[in-house]
C-alpha cells in the first residue's frame, strides 16, 4: 500500500497542484485525527498546566519553522508565493548551497515519515501481543494509512527539490519501515510516555510542513476551488481510515 500511494504520487504530471492539495489534507487530517490524540493518551502529564504532548507539538511546530527561515526557504511575503516553487527550481536564482539545505529539510521531512510508519509497525505489534484479533484491526488501519503515507513520502522528497530516486529511496523505506517495527516488537517495547513525546513532536512537525509550505505552493500556480476539494477530500480520507480503527 505504502508503493501504491508513492506510485500514484509519480503520475500526477500536469495535476501536481491537485495532488499538493490532497496531500496538505491527508497530513492535516493524520495530525488531527491521528498523531494528537494518540500523543495526548500516551503523554498526558502536564507541565506548567499544559499537557506535555500539545508542548512536544508546539516545538516541533516551531523547531521547523526556525530552520527553514534560517536556510532562507521562505521569502515571508504573500505576493511571492505565485514564484515561490521548491520541485522545479523555478526562479529564484539560489545557489548551490541553498537548495542543498532545501533539499535537506525535505529529506529530514520524508525520514520523519518514515519513522512514523516503523512506529505504526510498532503498533501492529504491540497489538497482537495484546491479542489477535486487536492486532487483525489494527494492521487493516495501518495498511489503509500507508497509502497515505507512501503518498506524502514521495511528494515532500519530490516537493523540496530531490530527485526521483531520492524519493524512490525513501519511498521503498517507508515500504519497509512497518515490518521493522513490528519486528521490533518482538524484542522490547518503547515507553508509552516517550512514544507520546515523540508523536506530539511528529504533528508538529507535520502541521507546519502542510500549513506553511505545502498549501501555499499547491495554490500558487493554480488557485482554484478544485484544489480546496481535493484538500477536503484528503482531511475526509483520513476520517474515514481512522474511523476504521
Amino acid at each position: 500500500m505504502t508503493l501504491i500511494g508513492g506510485f500514484v504520487a509519480q503520475r500526477t504530471g500536469d495535476r501536481r497542484h491537485l495532488v499538493l492539495g490532497f496531500a496538505a489534507g491527508l497530513m492535516l487530517g493524520v495530525v488531527a485525527f491521528d498523531l494528537l490524540p494518540e500523543a495526548m493518551e500516551q503523554a498526558p502529564e502536564k507541565l506548567h498546566g499544559v499537557p506535555e504532548a500539545l508542548l512536544m507539538f508546539a516545538t516541533g511546530f516551531l523547531l521547523i519553522h526556525v530552520v527553514e527561515r534560517a536556510v532562507a526557504i521562505h521569502r515571508g511575503h504573500e505576493g511571492e508565493y505565485a514564484a515561490h516553487s521548491h520541485a522545479h527550481g523555478h526562479g529564484h536564482g539560489h545557489g548551490p548551497g541553498h537548495r542543498h539545505r532545501e533539499q535537506g529539510v525535505g529529506l529530514a521531512a520524508a525520514s520523519a515519515l518514515v519513522l512514523h510508519s516503523m512506529m505504526d509497525g510498532f503498533a501492529i505489534g504491540a497489538a497482537f501481543q495484546a491479542g489477535t484479533t486487536v492486532g487483525a484491526v489494527v494492521a487493516v488501519a495501518v495498511v489503509a494509512h500507508d497509502f497515505a503515507d507512501g503518498f506524502n513520502t514521495y511528494t515532500i522528497t519530490r516537493l523540496y527539490g530531490n530527485n526521483r530516486r531520492r524519493a524512490v529511496a525513501l519511498l521503498t523505506a517507508d515500504a519497509v519501515a512497518p515490518v521493522t517495527g513490528a519486528a521490533i516488537t518482538l524484542l522490547f517495547t518503547i515507553p508509552e510516555h516517550l512514544l507520546g513525546l515523540y508523536l506530539g513532536f511528529f504533528a508538529g512537525f507535520l502541521m507546519y510542513l502542510a500549513t506553511s509550505d505545502i498549501l501555499p505552493e499547491a495554490h500558487s500556480p493554480h488557485p482554484s476551488r478544485t484544489t480546496l476539494v481535493c484538500t477536503l477530500l484528503g482531511v475526509g480520507f483520513m476520517w474515514l481510515v481512522v474511523g476504521l480503527t
